[in-house]
């Protein structure tokens, strides 16, 4: 399903896709795996991922996402976005394997497609984004925080972050790659990618993965405090300077979003490749057995 498509339909679910209700003053909607509250007088919404059991970047998953951040978008009352879990122990899991798995090229073309539209969303978004990080992060989970203008995680020894995308037979495309060097510079990035690393909070928070580490039970207030400060710039100049910072990055992929498709495609479709992606699937069926 294109995702033009897949917007037209979710948005004109209504009730059975996207409820919408007032709680306690707050406005919220919500669709199978994303809730989303607002707080109209204070500009802020909080987005919570909610694709049990560990949050998985799912075609409908995206599609979903990707909408929700865009009626956020044109909401012109809301400046700022928290970004969490819903799910405990799991921030994002990541890119779903099982869509790039025993696929066809369509399908696998589509969902990249859908991956590089919720990244530029993302990335380029006009609002503050806050990640409350309040569990484990790999790969497409970090991408996720890493897009976020200021990335707070719950100082927890069982959760890590970190793109690992090397461990699981794959490589991490090259806009994955600007990002990460973007955020904690050339060499860690490199060393990083190679070995698939993925930090332990204390880690990341000394390479800057992350902005801070905080108790688990303090990482969402500690994330509406830091939102706090952030909204107490004036809009207009702080986007202009996001824009300033980022738009190299996103421009380089917007230039190239056909020719990424195909590469992935191309190699996702590997024989080698789709062997190593079954490997590591079974492996996590060991793990649950």
């Amino acid at each position: 399903m294109a995702l033009a498509a897949a917007r037209r339909l979710l948005l004109h679910a209504g009730s059975r896709l996207g409820r919408r209700e007032a709680v306690d003053g707050a406005r919220r909607f919500a669709n199978k795996r994303v809730l989303v509250e607002t707080e109209g007088p204070a500009g802020v919404a909080v987005m919570k991922l909610r694709n049990p059991p560990v949050n998985s970047l799912s075609l409908e998953c995206l599609t979903e996402f990707t909408i929700s951040l865009e009626k956020l978008e044109n909401d012109k009352s809301i400046r700022g976005v928290i970004l969490t879990s819903e799910c405990p122990g799991i921030f994002s899991a990541g890119l779903d394997l099982l869509e790039m798995y025993g696929r066809n090229p369509a399908h696998y073309a589509e969902y990249w497609k859908n991956v590089q539209e919720l990244w530029l969303r993302l990335y380029t978004s006009n609002m503050i984004l806050v990640s409350a990080i309040n569990g484990a992060s790999p790969a497409g989970g970090c991408l996720l925080a890493l897009c976020c203008d200021y990335r707070v995680m719950a100082d927890n020894p069982k959760y890590t972050i970190g793109l690992n995308e090397s461990l699981l037979g794959i490589v991490a495309p090259f806009w994955f790659k600007d990002m990460y060097v973007n955020t904690i510079g050339h060499r860690e990035a490199e060393r990083a990618l190679q070995l698939g690393t993925l930090f332990s909070p204390a880690e990341a928070l000394k390479v800057g993965v992350v902005d801070e580490v905080v108790p688990e039970d303090q990482v969402h207030s500690k994330a509406r405090s830091v939102m706090t400060k952030w909204l107490a710039i004036p809009d207009h100049s702080r986007q202009l300077t996001k824009n300033m910072m980022r738009k190299a990055t996103a421009d380089s992929l917007i230039k190239q979003r056909e020719a990424d498709i195909q590469n992935f495609t191309s190699f996702i479709s590997k024989d080698s490749i789709q062997k190593s992606l079954h490997m590591y699937l079974e492996k996590l069926k060991q793990k649950k057995g």
